[in-house]
């Protein structure tokens, strides 16, 4: 009877403690290593939504427009932990002068042209975002946008590189990369 009362009391105290437990939070640009799993990564000082909104340019005969959103608690999953964050996530249409669309993510919700904030720099006044890239991850790489005027951003685009061959790729798919490959385009809020 003891045993029993026992283990009943144990196993009280081990729930009390799981259903008590709160999820950590931690601010926007805590490091990778000192997040801790399930925690919660949060906008605490307003970073992101100075960027929030619809954006546009216009690079080699293409109009690029922007769609940022920010998104509250996104999962965030490494081979190593799982952990929620605030992030921007960019939506982006390019199409041609003449309106041909070449490319359209703004109803996608693919894992294949994934563009979301990883972090800011606020001295430098600017959020990095990570791009999945396009067909087969052709064009994954990194984004930095910096906030120059109130309605305007500049637009860095670091693409990685990536071999491709029939066995990581189907023949005839789409590997174009239609966003800017560039440094210090201007974009500017609608």
């Amino acid at each position: 009877m003891k045993t029993v009362n026992f283990k009943i009391i144990i196993f009280s105290a081990f729930l009390i403690n799981i259903l008590s437990c709160k999820a950590q939070t931690l601010p926007l640009n805590t490091a990778l290593s000192d997040i801790p799993a399930n925690a919660y990564v949060k906008d605490l000082n307003n970073e992101l939504s100075p960027y929030i909104g619809t954006y546009k340019a216009n690079f080699k005969d293409n109009e690029i427009t922007l769609f940022i959103t920010k998104e509250e608690n996104k999962l965030e999953k490494s081979s190593k932990k799982t952990y929620f964050m605030d992030a921007l996530i960019v939506k982006y249409i390019v199409k041609k002068s003449t309106g041909t669309i070449l490319q359209d993510t703004k109803n996608n919700n693919s894992v294949n042209n994934q563009l979301y904030s990883i972090g800011t720099r606020p001295y430098q006044n600017s959020v990095i975002f990570y791009y999945s890239g396009t067909n087969c991850r052709v064009g994954w790489g990194k984004i930095i946008l910096k906030k120059t005027e109130i309605n305007k951003i500049s637009w860095e685009y670091r693409p990685n590189d990536i071999t491709l061959d029939n066995s990581t790729c189907p023949a005839g798919t789409d590997i174009n990369i239609y966003l800017p490959e560039t440094k210090d385009l201007i974009f500017t809020k609608q």
